[in-house]
């Protein structure tokens, strides 16, 4: 009976786990879909296309690693509704924020 029980916690708990890691795949989905709609800055264009097409950024956040040449500095830049990641000088990656009451894939 005590295996049994324990048996059925087991079920349950990777039932939780397997609907938990699809309600994340969706989430994850969504944003993939909507940042394909949006006009982002894409990869290979330097800071000073990036400011030419899209403006000055909001902020620029401070400069993340750069301590050796296998950590290559990021820079990042905070527009209305996205960031853009530079390495170096050349943008990496953007991504859309998150819309309210959407929590990003962590």
């Amino acid at each position: 009976m005590i295996r049994s029980n324990a048996f059925l916690g087991l079920c349950a708990a990777a039932a939780m786990l397997l609907a938990s890691s699809a309600a994340h795949a969706d989430t994850l989905h969504r944003q993939v879909q909507r940042e394909a709609r949006m006009d982002l800055p894409q990869r290979g264009l330097s800071m000073a296309q990036v400011e030419k097409r899209f403006g000055a950024p909001e902020r620029k956040l401070p400069v993340r690693g750069g301590g050796s040449r296998w950590q290559p500095p990021i820079h990042r830049w905070v527009y209305s509704g996205y960031i853009v990641y530079f390495e170096h000088k050349i943008v990496i990656h953007s991504v859309a924020d998150a819309p309210v009451g959407e929590h990003p894939v962590r």
